[in-house]
């Protein structure tokens, strides 16, 4: 049996979008590909906000951590098959990698610098939830 695919999704803080995303499409494929995430300045946590709007949409992402783009590089760690940039600046800021490596470019908004009172700030967490999901629905789905 060949091996699955892994596909790590990469922003800044690996906090939020590349997390969410990490979840979704573990929810999505099963088990037809390795999901991942990082970031290339990590902030070292998972935001709350993230994990409650991903609960909400039945998924837990409570346990997943926060990792340095890095710990994909050989010699220490695997490398990925597919790197999706979820935000520009991760893109820029990512490392070179082999080319056999594919790189996919979705960006997203950042809902780390959402404003306002705590519903309005869910919100824009949610918004990009959706955003998220109806992308890897569209691009995983079948």
């Amino acid at each position: 049996m060949p091996e699955k695919k892994r596909i790590l999704f990469l922003c800044t803080g690996n906090s939020c979008r590349s997390q969410m995303a990490e979840g979704f499409l573990r929810e999505i494929v099963g088990e037809r590909f390795e999901s991942l995430s990082a970031g290339a300045d990590p902030a070292g946590y998972v935001h709350p906000k993230a994990i409650e709007v991903m609960s909400d949409a039945g998924i837990d992402i409570s346990e997943q951590k926060s990792k340095h783009i890095n710990e994909f590089l050989p010699p220490h760690g695997q490398l990925p098959d597919i790197i999706i940039s979820v935000c520009s600046s991760a893109d820029e800021n990512c490392p070179v990698f082999p080319a056999g490596v594919e790189r996919w470019r979705w960006l997203f908004d950042d809902p780390h610098h959402a404003t306002g009172n705590d519903e309005q700030k869910l919100s824009e967490f949610r918004r990009v939830r959706d955003e998220i999901h109806d992308r890897l629905k569209q691009e995983f789905s079948g």
